[in-house]
């Protein structure tokens, strides 16, 4: 089970994919993945014009289609996207070719060289393959926000347990996590301001 950090084994699977940041750096790099979608994009977007941050969305490319307003004000805000697959499809369920060109059509919405398998999970195959046109980008510490078995203090516990230098730090852009992230997401904002850290996108 992968839980809030990713094991040894898991970040030796794929060695060429971005697990954490510069750990002399004391930055973190806040991500948000699935949306967006009028449930929750907007409330995210407004509490990080609050304070100030860019962050980096991975999108899936059927919600982008089907709110091109909610992608345009992502950009607008200055935030980084990625590439989150079209349909938010599990590597290990799909073939190759479908997965990758499950990926490409996302692509051409988004239109990013960031890439995260949906599940944080994809064939040795299809990872060798997006590598050559994306930077694939997992994670450092996710919050878990998704999890019907965790409450907003327990995301924000996460975030204070296990943020570091150079953190990429996931939530999610759901309906699952909303809830949560009303009150998760400010605290987990203000606690890592109190803790002197930097909030970067990836370049």
């Amino acid at each position: 089970m992968i839980i809030e950090q990713p094991a040894k084994w898991l970040r030796w699977l794929y060695p060429r994919a971005t697990w954490r940041m510069d750990p002399s750096d004391h930055s973190v790099y806040l991500t948000f993945d699935d949306g967006p979608i009028p449930e929750s994009t907007p409330f995210i977007l407004d509490t990080l014009r609050k304070y100030g941050i860019k962050a980096t969305f991975f999108m899936v490319g059927d919600n982008v289609r089907k709110y091109p307003e909610l992608f345009e004000m992502i950009k607008a805000d200055g935030h980084r996207v990625g590439n989150h697959t079209y349909n938010h499809i599990s590597g290990f369920r799909h073939t190759i070719h479908f997965y990758n060109k499950n990926a490409e059509k996302a692509g051409q919405l988004i239109q990013s060289n960031l890439f995260r398998p949906p599940h944080g999970w994809m064939r040795l195959e299809q990872y060798a393959w997006l590598g050559r046109k994306y930077r694939i980008v997992m994670w450092d510490l996710v919050t878990r926000d998704y999890s019907k078995w965790m409450t907003a203090e327990d995301i924000f516990r996460n975030v204070k347990r296990y943020a570091r230098n150079g953190s990429i730090i996931t939530f999610h852009d759901s309906v699952k996590s909303v809830g949560k992230l009303r009150y998760a997401l400010p605290a987990s904002i203000e606690w890592l301001r109190e803790q002197g850290y930097e909030f970067k996108v990836f370049e």
